[in-house]
């Protein structure tokens, strides 16, 4: 999908934890998130307010929602299947899909989460994929592609450690950990990120958060 497919909604803003995903010919135009001052913080349009304005054909709040959930949602995806490519690949993937889904989001409903919802579906699809393109090709090739996938963290001993452990999580806890934990989601944008009761999304952390405690315990690492 080339950009020009898209017009009119134009550029996509992307700075993340990591380098910004570069952009590729066959992607959407990436640019620097401009700095927000904040004196002007209080007048931001709410997400709300900037759907709305989106599904009427406003680039301009396009642009801003992506400046502003790109980030959270691009570590989220990252610490989901942990190769940086695919991570990209999904976040353009999810942004596509916002524009394509537009006409389906319900007004007043967490916009934060509903983007969410997108790509935690987009992440299952490409973790699908992937297991099965391993499969295929044979536990020695499936070996060398996890080995290469893995980015050195800034602090091995501790940051890897964590990630492994996320890792080990089944994927249903490892969402509910991520979301509540990396970038504070509340129990009932979880839900509905997930397509849960917030109940369910409840025992998810807690279950998740009860089985890292025992596999980081030995470490003296904690989450």
């Amino acid at each position: 999908m080339t950009a020009a497919a898209l017009a009119p909604w134009g550029a996509l803003v992307a700075g993340t934890g990591r380098a910004a995903p570069s952009r590729r010919a066959d992607s959407l135009p990436v640019t620097p998130a401009p700095r927000i001052q904040h004196a002007a913080a209080s007048a931001a349009p709410t997400d709300s307010a900037l759907m709305e304005r989106f599904c009427r054909g406003d680039e301009a709040a396009f642009e801003m929602l992506y400046e502003r959930h790109a980030p959270s949602i691009f570590g989220f995806l990252q610490r989901m299947m942990r190769e940086p490519a695919l991570a990209e690949d999904v976040l353009q993937t999810t942004f596509l899909s916002v524009v394509r889904a537009r006409g389906r989001y319900e007004p007043d409903s967490s916009v934060r989460a509903w983007i969410f919802a997108i790509a935690a579906n987009a992440g299952r699809d490409a973790l699908r994929r992937r297991r099965a393109r391993r499969e295929d090709a044979g536990p020695e090739t499936a070996s060398r592609e996890a080995v290469a996938e893995t980015p050195e963290p800034p602090d091995p001993a501790a940051s890897r450690a964590v990630q492994d452990a996320l890792m080990q999580l089944p994927l249903e806890q490892r969402e509910a950990v991520v979301m509540h934990k990396l970038h504070d989601l509340s129990f009932a944008e979880i839900a509905t990120a997930l397509g849960i009761t917030a109940g369910a999304a409840k025992v998810r952390a807690h279950r998740g958060y009860t089985r890292l405690r025992e596999l980081l315990a030995p470490l003296g690492e904690s989450i």
